[in-house]
């Protein structure tokens, strides 16, 4: 069994701000910092600071050095990375004095993405392997169509959710990861219950993860709901929480355990990574992880 993810690869510019800046103001940031991001690659570390043997499939720009290093630096697979000699994807990322976030997305690279380029990945996989998506790349519909077809095992974490979700059959989906505003913008609720119940029943052979911010976060399988609270701690930077959470329940059913259990790693992951400033930067290993949890 393999693990590929095919997502975005960010150079994230972070700027530090007493406040998020509103329409017409200028502002001046405390600080600066460059660090690789985008939610795929992301993902693909948390996966492999989880002990995850992951391929990361996606192109980089002419600025991708400091990506291609990140994956290297972490243990990800970069065999199905490319490069093309123009500007790639990356984010202009305001970060204010309580932690709080909002982010500036230019898709670069991460929008080239072809049917040849799909098809040449996916040669090399098969029945049973993931497949792990956000939604930063384009070509997300024939990349689920020729998994599917391929009996992989897709996870989907629909974010950023916009229109072009509606070109893609998600019907093929195995397990949703996603967070309140995202169910709500698929399923017009803003209850957890009702997002969930809405999604048990407009995609019934999936299985989903809900995360509720300081609320926790809830597992739903159309029949059993798992629910995990969070650990809490002085949040710094939440740019990469949710990714982080993202690899490490992947990571910990792949590996075997129990739903509850791999909330609980994922939770404590992310806790983890708030707590330090960065996306991929951020993220903890597994034994660290391991350790946090008396493990």
């Amino acid at each position: 069994m393999k693990v590929l993810n095919y997502g975005s690869l960010n150079v994230d510019y972070v700027y530090s701000v007493d406040h998020i800046i509103v329409g017409g103001e200028t502002q001046h940031s405390s600080k600066l910092e460059v660090f690789s991001g985008g939610k795929g690659l992301n993902q693909s570390i948390a996966l492999a600071k989880a002990g995850v043997s992951v391929y990361h499939a996606g192109i980089v720009g002419s600025d991708g050095d400091i990506l291609l290093d990140a994956c290297k630096e972490a243990g990800v697979n970069t065999k199905y990375i490319r490069r093309l000699p123009v500007k790639g994807g990356h984010t202009m990322i305001q970060v204010d004095k309580n932690a709080q976030n909002c982010i500036i997305l230019y898709g670069g690279t991460n929008q080239m993405q072809t049917r040849e380029f799909v098809d040449e990945v996916l040669a090399d996989f098969g029945e049973g392997d993931y497949l792990l998506l956000q939604n930063e790349i384009n070509m997300l519909d024939y990349i689920i169509d020729q998994a599917y077809e391929k009996k992989m095992k897709i996870v989907m974490n629909p974010s950023p959710f916009d229109d072009k979700l509606n070109t893609c059959d998600l019907g093929k989906i195995y397990l949703f990861l996603l967070n309140e505003i995202e169910g709500e913008q698929i399923t017009g609720y803003k209850d957890k219950d009702q997002i969930l119940d809405a999604m048990a029943e407009k995609f019934p052979n999936a299985r989903f993860v809900l995360t509720l911010g300081s609320d926790g976060a809830v597992y739903y399988d159309g029949k059993e709901k798992v629910f995990q609270d969070i650990f809490k701690v002085k949040a710094v930077d939440t740019t990469a929480a949710g990714d982080t959470f993202t690899g490490y329940f992947i990571a910990a059913v792949i590996e075997g355990r129990s739903v509850q259990e791999a909330l609980r790693m994922a939770a404590k992951a992310s806790s983890i990574a708030v707590s330090r400033p960065g996306a991929t930067p951020s993220i903890p290993a597994m034994d660290e992880v391991k350790r946090e949890l008396g493990m």
